[in-house]
């Protein structure tokens, strides 16, 4: 018996993926974290970031599925921005920072990848907070405009996401990477942006996800929101994997 899975296609020329945020660079993962799915799913509901209880309910109702179809390349974007001096004043707010009385420019990174192609999976815990059917519509008609990473990163392609049932994630995952020929945008950026390349990437997935027997590594990785407000996140295992014989 299968499972039904919600799929769909990723793509963005510029994408960011979050990473920890040391002092003025702001790093991303290679490939999109947990807390970016749910937030992507939550500015499509229109669920509000301040709202604590449907953010938790979101991060606990689904397991996620990334195949990485063209993995881009990173690129790093300067900015300047007003700091306060160091001292043992701390403030609580970025309107607190730009209200003291001395402020010096620091250079600031944000860390990007160009051309970012991938497939992705979500799975529903049972008694999920929306089914996943709401979650398709809300993808094709999202509340927010849908942003990969960061705001400044549009989606270069719809999404197209489609419920299906299979036998598993890697099953999911290469029905999107076989529909790469249904249109002919679709076609010509896979052919752009993965020319002569017969099987898709590494797969990455919550560990409820992974098929028994399946050859995988596990990575760790801070990107299980714990409180959206606090910005706080938590470690969790990931299963990373590269199958064969999933294109056609």
């Amino acid at each position: 018996m299968g499972k039904k899975f919600l799929t769909a296609t990723l793509y963005a020329p510029f994408a960011s993926f979050g990473g920890l945020a040391v002092g003025e660079r702001r790093s991303s993962e290679r490939y999109p974290t947990r807390s970016m799915l749910i937030g992507l799913l939550g500015a499509a509901l229109g669920v509000d970031r301040g709202d604590e209880p449907a953010q938790q309910a979101l991060a606990q109702g689904y397991h996620f599925a990334i195949q990485i179809f063209g993995a881009g390349r990173p690129f790093t974007d300067y900015h300047t921005a007003q700091m306060p001096s160091r001292g043992k004043v701390r403030f609580a707010t970025r309107r607190e920072e730009l209200a003291a009385p001395e402020l010096n420019t620091v250079l600031t990174s944000r860390d990007y990848r160009t051309d970012f192609l991938a497939g992705l999976a979500i799975a529903a815990v049972p008694e999920p907070p929306y089914a996943l059917e709401a979650l398709a519509t809300a993808l094709r008609t999202p509340q927010y405009t849908l942003s990969f990473g960061r705001k400044s990163c549009a989606f270069g392609l719809p999404l197209d996401p489609t419920i299906a049932e299979y036998a598993d994630a890697p099953a999911a995952l290469a029905a999107v990477w076989k529909t790469r020929g249904q249109n002919r945008a679709k076609s010509d950026l896979f052919k752009a942006i993965v020319p002569r390349q017969e099987t898709p990437g590494d797969m990455i997935m919550d560990t409820a996800l992974l098929p028994p027997g399946q050859d995988h590594r596990i990575e760790l990785i801070r990107d299980q929101p714990l409180s959206r407000q606090r910005w706080q996140f938590g470690l969790r295992e990931v299963a990373v994997m590269h199958p064969q014989g999933l294109a056609s």
